[in-house]
């Protein structure tokens, strides 16, 4: 194997643990979106897929979780369920990743390791993608909230949080990762190898050499 098709599959696999632990950090950070009002400049809230904060300048914060999952927004029942699948495909797609490494022996021939390979980027660009949903749609629904015009200039919006942050870098490095992956497959794969390009020199040489015989016969 390439030494650079290694190193390709090595880094993948990096920015695939890195990108999950991303998105992990997003699910559970109650910072997706976050309000402050000039009436108490002292707090700022916060809200998450499981809980609501409220933070104060002195340092110190107060969180409460949801009471139910029936009284929950549409939108944050669709993020809790689409987030929770991502790290659920993204664990299944780093483990099916490693069991095609090179370095890993035991998991059948060079064939059997590039399906392992192939299909753990897919599985990872899937988890990127299942990300990037539902973080693009809290996202879309802040900004039409926003800029509402029905909603009176002195009552406080929602803006961006962290967690939204750290869950489009989750989602995007999900998605590079996966194409790494695949990418270091598809190399050794379309590469011509020196062995095979050998033997049919070989081969034609034998058999140009045949027909001379022939031919002086």
């Amino acid at each position: 194997m390439d030494p650079r098709d290694g190193a390709l599959e090595l880094l993948g696999l990096l920015v695939y643990v890195g990108a999950w632990l991303c998105t992990l950090a997003a699910t559970l950070l109650p910072q997706w979106l976050t309000m402050s009002t000039a009436l108490l400049p002292v707090e700022s809230y916060g809200l998450g897929l499981w809980e609501t904060c409220v933070v104060q300048d002195v340092g110190s914060t107060e969180c409460r979780a949801y009471d139910g999952l029936l009284g929950l927004a549409g939108y944050l029942k669709l993020a809790r369920v689409l987030m929770c699948a991502s790290l659920a495909v993204g664990v299944l797609g780093m483990l099916t990743a490693v069991g095609g490494l090179h370095l890993v022996g035991g998991c059948g021939g060079p064939g059997a390791k590039r399906t392992l390979m192939v299909t753990g980027g897919v599985l990872g660009g899937a988890a990127g993608l299942l990300c990037l949903i539902p973080v693009s749609y809290v996202a879309h629904m802040a900004v039409a909230h926003f800029f509402d015009d029905n909603v009176p200039d002195m009552v406080p919006r929602w803006e961006f949080g962290e967690a939204l942050f750290l869950g489009w870098a989750g989602g995007v490095l999900l998605v590079g990762a996966g194409l790494l992956l695949v990418s270091s497959r598809w190399r050794s794969q379309v590469e011509p190898q020196p062995g095979g390009m050998q033997r049919r020199y070989q081969v034609m040489s034998t058999d140009v050499s045949f027909r001379k015989q022939s031919e002086y016969v």
